[in-house]
C-alpha cells in the first residue's frame, strides 16, 4: 500500500525539486556551522540582545529534546519536502498494519550517506506517514551533539527528531497509551562509510542496544529496509585498512560523526557535485516482531531476539528486492 501524489508541470516541478534538495544538503552540511557563527556573531553587533534572549530560552528549553521533542506540523507538512520527495522520488511502502495502541522500535536500514529515506519518511509528511499509519507519531533519533547547536536544534525538533541517547528513547517508549514510533538508523555514522551504489552491507552483527531497549519496554521491533538508499551518492574508495579509512575512523572517534567523501551530481551539470542522484527510494516497512517485556534481559535473551530480527530483516529484503531492481543473486551481508 502506498500514497500517490499528482505532480506539477514538469519543467517547474524539476526546478523546485532541485531547489528543495539543495536546501536539504545545505541543512546537513553547513547550516549547523552557520547557526553557531550567527549566534556568536550577534554578540558583537547591535543585535546582541537576540543572542542573549535566545540563550535564556535555550537554558529554559534545555530538556525538551530528551522529552520527546517539539514538532511543528506546518514545517513537517511543508511543500519543500514534497518537492524533495519527487526529486528522487521516495515512496513509503506499507506491508502490514501497526496497532496505534502500542509503542514501536523501528530499525532503519541502510543508513546511506545522508539518511534521505529516513528523513523524508519519519521527519516529514511528504510520503504520507500519518495517512498510512494513522494514530502513530514518529520520532527519528539523531546524534545528540546536533541538539547542542543554537537555532539548529529548533530546526531539528520541528521535524520530530530527538537525541540518540537512552534517556530520550526510554521517555518516548514509556509514554502511556502507545502510538509512538522510535526510529533508529541502526548502522549509524560508521555504516555511512560503506554506503555506495550496489552495496548491501549492514553494520548490524554486534549492534544489539536497540534490541535490549525494545525488550526493556516491551516494544515490538519493526524492521525497515530502504531500497535505493545507497544509490544516491558515489564515494571515494576507502577499503578497510586504507589510510583514508583509518583517518575517517579516527575522526569519528573524536567527533562522533563520520566524514564519507561522497559526490554525485551538480545543480547545472550531472557529472560531479554534492547533490544526490535522481534515483528512486522505496522504504518498505516490515511486520512487527512481538517482544516480551523484561526489565533486565539476559545477554542470551538479547542475542536470541537479535537473531530473530536479522532473520525477519533478511526475509523482508528477499521478498521485495526483485520489485526494486535488486538482482536475484544479491543478498544482505552483516558485519
Amino acid at each position: 500500500m502506498k500514497v500517490e501524489f499528482a505532480p506539477l508541470s514538469i519543467p517547474l516541478e524539476r526546478r523546485l525539486q532541485t531547489a528543495s534538495v539543495v536546501h536539504w544538503v545545505f541543512s546537513f552540511l553547513g547550516l549547523a556551522q552557520c547557526c553557531i557563527a550567527l549566534f556568536i556573531g550577534l554578540f558583537f553587533t547591535r543585535f546582541w540582545l537576540v543572542s542573549v534572549l535566545y540563550a535564556t530560552w535555550w537554558l529554559l528549553d534545555w530538556d525538551t529534546p530528551s522529552k520527546g521533542g517539539r514538532r511543528i506540523h506546518c514545517i513537517r507538512n511543508s511543500v519543500i519536502w514534497r518537492h524533495m520527495r519527487n526529486y528522487f522520488p521516495v515512496t513509503l511502502v506499507k506491508t502490514t498494519e501497526l496497532d496505534p495502541s502500542k509503542n514501536y522500535v523501528v530499525g532503519f536500514h541502510p543508513h546511506g550517506v545522508m539518511v534521505a529515506g529516513a528523513f523524508l519518511n519519519f521527519c516529514t509528511e511528504a510520503t504520507g506517514f500519518s495517512q498510512l499509519f494513522p494514530g502513530l507519531t514518529p520520532h527519528m533519533m539523531m546524534l545528540t551533539l546536533w541538539f547542542r547547536v543554537p537555532f539548529f536544534r529548533d530546526y531539528l525538533l520541528s521535524g520530530g527528531l530527538v537525541p540518540s541517547d537512552k534517556d530520550t528513547a526510554a521517555y518516548v517508549l514509556r509514554r502511556w497509551g502507545g502510538g509512538n514510533v522510535l526510529a533508529i538508523a541502526v548502522g549509524g555514522a560508521q555504516e555511512a562509510l560503506d554506503a555506495r551504489p550496489g552495496a548491501f552491507t549492514l553494520l548490524l552483527k554486534n549492534r544489539k542496544g536497540f534490541v535490549r531497549l525494545a525488550m526493556e519496554h516491551g516494544a515490538p521491533l519493526v524492521p525497515v529496509f530502504s531500497f535505493g538508499e545507497n544509490e544516491l551518492f558515489d564515494q571515494v574508495d576507502n577499503p578497510k585498512g586504507s589510510w583514508l579509512r583509518r583517518m575517517q575512523h579516527r575522526l569519528q572517534q573524536i567527533m562522533g560523526i563520520s566524514l564519507p567523501l561522497f559526490h554525485a551530481r551538480g545543480v547545472f551539470q550531472y557529472s560531479f557535485g554534492l547533490l544526490p542522484y535522481r534515483r528512486p527510494i522505496f522504504t518498505v516497512v516490515g511486520k512487527p516482531i512481538k517482544v516480551e517485556k523484561k526489565h533486565n534481559p539476559s545477554q542470551e535473551e538479547v542475542d536470541r531476539l537479535h537473531q530473530m530480527y536479522i532473520e525477519e530483516l533478511c526475509k523482508l529484503f528477499e521478498e521485495h528486492k526483485t520489485k526494486y531492481n535488486v538482482p536475484e543473486d544479491r543478498h544482505l551481508e552483516f558485519i
